[in-house]
This record gives C-alpha cells, structure tokens and sequence, in this order.
C-alpha cells in the first residue's frame, strides 16, 4: 500500500499527515489526553467517544482547546 499524504490544519497550522489516520491517532501523536481537551472538528465541536470513529481528510480543520485547572 503506498503512503498517502494529506494536508490539515490544527489550531491554525498547516500539519502534514497520512490519509489513513483517524483524529484519535492525531491527538495520540501530538501527545494530547484526551479527557483533557474539546475538539472541533471542521467547525463543529465533537464528543471524545467518536474520535477513533473520525478519519481525517484533506483540508480538515482541527481546532484543539486544551483544560486548563487553576485557581
């Protein structure tokens, strides 16, 4: 199988990865918990159980918003 390379965008930033990765495989790779974060997924905020269901696609938009606890 030949490695297919797509361009998304996380957090504003253009990000190169393969065509056959799922958002959870993206935020794993980036080192992202993902109890800890909200993600938006081309506009529309999406739960944390269907980020394994998630492939990515060209031009995808990801904004990333990580929690933060303080006081």
């Amino acid at each position: 199988m030949q490695n297919q390379d797509i361009l998304i965008h996380i957090n504003g930033e253009p990000f190169v990865c393969s065509a056959f990765m799922k958002l959870i495989d993206i935020l794993s790779y980036l080192d992202f918990n993902v109890k800890l974060v909200t993600i938006e997924y081309n506009k529309e905020v999406i739960s944390n159980s269907v980020l394994s269901e998630v492939f990515l696609h060209h031009n995808d938009e990801i904004e990333i918003v990580t929690i933060v606890g303080g006081g």
